[in-house]
């Protein structure tokens, strides 16, 4: 087995349970009523061997009297106290299912609020978290850690608490048995507290790294599957598995030794209390035979040392429960306590007239705009530009000029370090974000698609859209005909790994799904990227007319596809390095006669 590697615990194992157990607030009330039907439970069920011993005694001197001559057996007195023990065990099961009904709901209650809030807190989440967090670590909090808490949260708390009561309630019947015997019964509970004490302080690192671990493999793999022709086509296949080897032998090492020491629990703790069990028999059994207890007493006692090991046991083996779900509480909240998006304004300005119509201009403007994805590394520097309503503006620039970027503060989907952004002369942070990105229609150089029918995905920029509008806008992306070629036409199920429609026909349907929204605003980032020339040139075509009275920001690497533009904006290491239309800037020579010349050289 491979070395395991130094794991550290959790931050603040009490405070991911403090939060958990203030999470659980609003079932309170159903806790509390479900832990006193409980408790009257639990309560019932202790006093059944006391009766039952008493039983045993009458059995006992009845067949002792019978011997010498006397009455024999009170079989009224054993059948009136049989049916007194048989109806407590009734009416106890009764409550215990009630109990688990109760606790049932609390936790599928628990379990839909965590996935809702986490699923909110998401989309609340500025996209810098996502930028250093994989898929498959978030998805590992919305599946495996909910699931954790969901199925641990209720019965942990109903069973440690069961045992507490239990524990409570028989030393109390012990004592009033045999003070002698229960001292001695209670010589081996701090020995098996203090070996149970050392197991979990060693485990609970285990149980963290298995969580941990597990969120790695399965970012790791989903990354993988999402990827999975770059990774045949360049051969990454071996690279693949041994990552994900590392991984799993990590995940492996950590569960290993968080399951060792969950079961190596038991037999420890069992055998320390067996030793004691052993020794409450002798010395009882001595004692019955002095006279000084009856025999339905030592039967009694008996059962209660071992009622009274089972709730130890279980709470020993709680504790490592209670580790496993702390870790998984732990990295949850994590997720429900990260920093949000700067909140909207409370009065955001209103962008629609009497009719409902969108009341905006289109013009921008840029000022002393500073932004970087790390404070130290600044990659938009005191960028500044005007641009008025109607206009075409391209951005180009080599790679990591911070074109992508621009657009990204435009729609705030970022804030800015310094600066400010306007639409219509209102700073941006003016307006609520939800009107701020209506204002917008978006075209991005991979086509998204979700599982579900065309009419659906390009219905999702307006969701409002009649059937009608549908078509119309597929027509202007060109993409009309080869729909209604498809066997169920607009109804024809796809989704983002399907088969029979090539990439540049769902960038189309992506086109068009800009095109049904009419924005005010236009971004098209490498819009044309995946389709073929003749394809792009009936793109461009519609674009023209699409861009006719809106402001227009066109991300472009080919630049043959923007000589047409109002306005080309050259950018290089965040700041603008020369501004014009295709003919000034051939003109002057400089970095964007260079950059279109290389595009055509042999």
């Amino acid at each position: 087995m491979p070395p395991m590697r130094k794991i550290e615990k959790p931050k603040n194992f009490k405070n991911s349970i403090a939060q958990l157990i203030l999470y659980a607030k609003p079932y309170y009330a159903r806790i509390i009523i479900a832990l006193a039907i409980m408790v009257t439970s639990t309560v019932m069920c202790i006093y059944g061997p006391k009766l039952i011993g008493n039983i045993t005694t009458l059995l006992s001197e009845g067949i002792l009297s019978k011997y010498q001559g006397g009455v024999g057996i009170d079989f009224e007195m054993i059948g009136s106290l049989a049916s007194k023990v048989l109806m407590i065990y009734i009416i106890s099961a009764i409550m215990d299912y009630f109990v688990s009904v109760l606790f049932t709901g609390i936790s599928v209650d628990v379990s839909y609020r965590l996935r809702d809030d986490i699923s909110k807190k998401i989309n609340r989440l500025p996209l810098s978290y996502f930028d250093k967090q994989t898929h498959g670590e978030v998805l590992s909090r919305v599946t495996n850690d909910v699931d954790n808490i969901s199925n641990n949260l209720t019965s942990t708390v109903s069973q440690v608490l069961n045992s507490l009561i239990n524990i409570v309630g028989v030393l109390f019947m012990m004592l009033t048995i045999s003070w002698k015997l229960t001292i001695i019964s209670l010589i081996v509970v701090p020995v098996s507290g203090l070996l149970a004490a050392f197991i979990i302080k060693k485990s609970q690192k285990y149980f963290s790294a298995n969580s941990k671990f597990l969120g790695k493999v399965n970012g790791h793999v989903e990354e993988m599957y999402s990827g999975h022709l770059l990774v045949k086509t360049y051969n990454y296949e071996e690279n693949s598995i041994e990552k994900f080897d590392e991984l799993n032998n990590e995940l492996y090492n950590a569960a290993y030794k968080s399951q060792f020491y969950s079961a190596v629990m038991h037999p420890v703790t069992g055998f320390i209390q067996n030793v004691g069990y052993v020794a409450v028999c002798l010395v009882g059994g001595f004692e019955v035979i002095k006279g000084r207890m009856n025999i339905g007493d030592i039967q009694a006692f008996t059962t209660y040392v071992r009622r009274l090991q089972q709730p130890i046991n279980s709470i020993a083996q709680l504790l490592n429960t209670i580790q496993t779900m702390a870790a998984a509480s732990e990295r949850i909240f994590e997720l429900l306590n990260e920093p949000e998006e700067v909140k909207d304004t409370e009065n955001p300005i209103n962008i629609y007239d009497e009719n409902g119509s969108m009341n905006i201009q289109g013009n921008i403007t840029f000022e002393n705009v500073r932004f970087g994805y790390s404070p130290d590394k600044i990659i938009i520097k005191n960028f500044s530009m005007f641009v008025a309503p109607g206009k075409d503006v391209a951005i180009v620039g080599p790679t990591g000029a911070g074109k992508t970027t621009l657009v990204k503060l435009l729609m705030r989907f970022y804030e800015l370090n310094d600066g400010a952004i306007y639409v219509d002369y209102h700073n941006i942070k003016e307006y609520s974000r939800n009107d701020l990105r209506s204002m917008f229609g978006m075209v991005l150089q991979d086509a998204w698609l979700f599982d579900g029918t065309i009419k659906e995905n390009i219905r999702f920029s307006k969701p409002d859209a009649t059937d009608e509008e549908i078509y119309e806008a597929c027509k202007l992306a060109h993409i009309d005909r080869f729909i209604r070629t498809l066997e169920k036409g607009y109804d024809t199920i796809v989704s983002e790994d399907t088969s029979g429609i090539s990439q540049g026909q769902k960038q189309l349907i992506t086109i068009a799904r800009a095109f049904l929204r009419d924005p005010k605003i236009l971004i098209l980032d490498e819009a044309t990227s995946s389709v073929d020339t003749r394809t792009e040139q009936l793109i461009q075509d519609s674009m023209e007319k699409l861009r006719k009275g809106r402001t227009a920001f066109t991300i472009a690497h080919r630049l043959s596809t923007i000589r047409n533009a109002d306005i080309i904006l050259v950018l290089d290491k965040g700041d603008i390095v020369e501004v014009g239309n295709h003919e000034e800037l051939i003109e002057k020579k400089g970095f964007y006669y260079k950059l279109y010349n290389s595009q055509f050289e042999n």
